[in-house]
Formats: structure tokens, sequence, C-alpha cells
């Protein structure tokens, strides 16, 4: 029994990493091109295991790409996305700094997580600023 669920783990987190390979664009492509192909590739691996209801999904996503992405409108969506997400980090540094001038331990650790995940999803913004 162990070796069986010891399989069905080791199959779920093959399958789970297969997919995320396929969400992957092909490489040298940005912008709405990217998406596409990020697109593209997911929908290839949903036919390959015939998941009808991912693959209606897949197609809509991709016919709405094709038809309202452009690759100025994602750059200035991407710029909001840094923008929103540097606010984001400057009020979590003030409330840090609020945390820490009243001495609460509890406080100043739940504010340093926070301020650490906002940290991540700047990076995370900066990240596909250019892809």
């Amino acid at each position: 029994m162990k070796l069986l669920s010891n399989l069905v783990l080791l199959a779920t987190i093959g399958l789970g990493a297969t997919s995320a390979q396929a969400a992957r664009p092909d490489p040298g492509l940005t912008g709405c091109a990217a998406k596409r192909s990020a697109i593209e590739n997911q929908l290839k691996q949903a036919r390959q295991y015939n998941n009808s209801n991912q693959i209606a999904g897949l197609e809509r996503a991709l016919s709405k790409v094709n038809t309202y992405c452009t690759d100025g409108d994602l750059h200035k969506e991407r710029e909001q996305k840094v923008l929103d997400a540097r606010h984001e980090v400057n009020q979590r540094t003030k409330d840090l700094d609020k945390a820490m001038r009243k001495g609460d331990a509890e406080k100043i650790n739940k504010r340093k997580d926070k301020l650490a995940e906002s940290k991540l999803e700047l990076q995370q913004a900066l990240d596909q600023l250019d892809k």
C-alpha cells in the first residue's frame, strides 16, 4: 500500500512538472508572442491528455490573446504592476517602521513577513517587465 501511494505521488509530481514546463513560451519570444506560445504549449499538453475542459479554456484564452493582445498594452500593464508593487513595498516598509517604534515583537515579525512577500512580488513584476 505504501509503495502504491509513493507511485501515485511520483506520478502526480511528474505530471505537475510536465504541465509547468508546457506553460513556458518558446525561447526568445517576448510580449504577446510569448503569451501565445505559452498557451499553445499548454494546449498541446491538454490535447495529449484529452482534457476537454482545459482545451476549451485554453482555446478561449488563445483567441483573446490573438484578438486583443498588443505588445504596447502588455508592457503598460506590466509597468503598472511594477508601480503597484513598489507602492506596496513602500507601504509595508512604513508599517514595519511603525511597529519597530512601538516595539511589539509579534507585530514586527508579521510586518517583516509581509514586507518580504511584497518584495518578492515586486521582483516577480520586474522579471515579467521585459518578457
